[in-house]
């Protein structure tokens, strides 16, 4: 009997095969310009950016890779308002804020961040909404949209217990557009929380003028009259509200 060390010298024609050598190969040139792991344009700092985070690279992508002319960023806006439409309101930030970043038109940018706003707003994360429609302001503080923003910045800074930019963003609202009810509205409700009621009642009145006339603003200015000393008239109000809602409710249930 032979050891296992006599078995690798014997001859092929014993009925032992002899050990198999594997190719090395030719090997590729150093370094093989047809295939790279490590792109240079995923080449990040990762003391800037998480290796974990799932968006910074799309991110890094969208920048590098898409140019601006590729993306259709009106109708970028389109898919965040749907987004807002079935309150999927984080999407709806990170849609918007996407659309107001990439697109070159300022009216774009502004209604992006205006609705960026609102649904940071839903979400009830008012320092985040502030600091939207802020961005949206400082684009344009006189465009269609600069109205909406400085009404919905005035609620979010009520919100936010701001109370006394609130009212004087409600009132650069109405400067921007006179015809705007909802800005009415929200100016009637914070002069009504100082107790200048007289005042709140003719914000209201001009919101109810031109078509805001919903049941809240019925009872803001049912409660203002209250405290004037008006009750007819404010319980007539408040009588008013409770039908419209009703009426709401039974075209819903029809």
């Amino acid at each position: 009997m032979t050891d296992g060390s006599d078995r690798d010298s014997q001859d092929a024609g014993d009925g032992e095969r002899p050990p198999h050598r594997y190719s090395e190969g030719q090997g590729f040139g150093d370094p093989y310009e047809g295939f790279d792991l490590d792109p240079p344009e995923l080449d990040v700092d990762l003391s800037k950016v998480d290796p974990v985070d799932s968006r910074a690279l799309t991110d890094m992508l969208d920048e590098r890779q898409v140019s601006n002319e590729n993306v259709d960023t009106d109708l970028l806006v389109d898919v965040g308002l749907e987004y807002i439409q079935i309150k999927r309101y984080e999407q709806a930030t990170e849609t918007l804020e996407r659309a107001a970043r990439l697109t070159d038109d300022d009216g774009i940018a502004q209604e992006a961040w205006v609705n960026k706003g609102a649904a940071h707003a839903e979400l009830e994360e008012y320092d985040e909404a502030i600091g939207a429609y802020r961005e949206a302001l400082r684009l344009d503080d006189d465009s269609e949209h600069a109205a909406t923003a400085e009404t919905n910045l005035a609620y979010a800074l009520w919100e936010a217990g701001r109370t006394e930019q609130a009212l004087d963003h409600a009132e650069r609202a109405v400067e921007v557009d006179p015809r705007f009810g909802q800005a009415w509205y929200n100016r009637g409700f914070f002069l009504a929380e100082r107790g200048l009621n007289e005042e709140a009642v003719d914000s209201l009145d001009n919101a109810i003028r031109l078509g805001f006339d919903n049941p809240e603003v019925l009872e803001e200015k049912a409660a203002a009259l209250e405290q004037l000393g008006e009750e007819e008239e404010a319980e007539r109000l408040s009588e008013q509200a409770d039908e419209i809602r009703e009426r709401a409710e039974q075209r819903l249930v029809e």
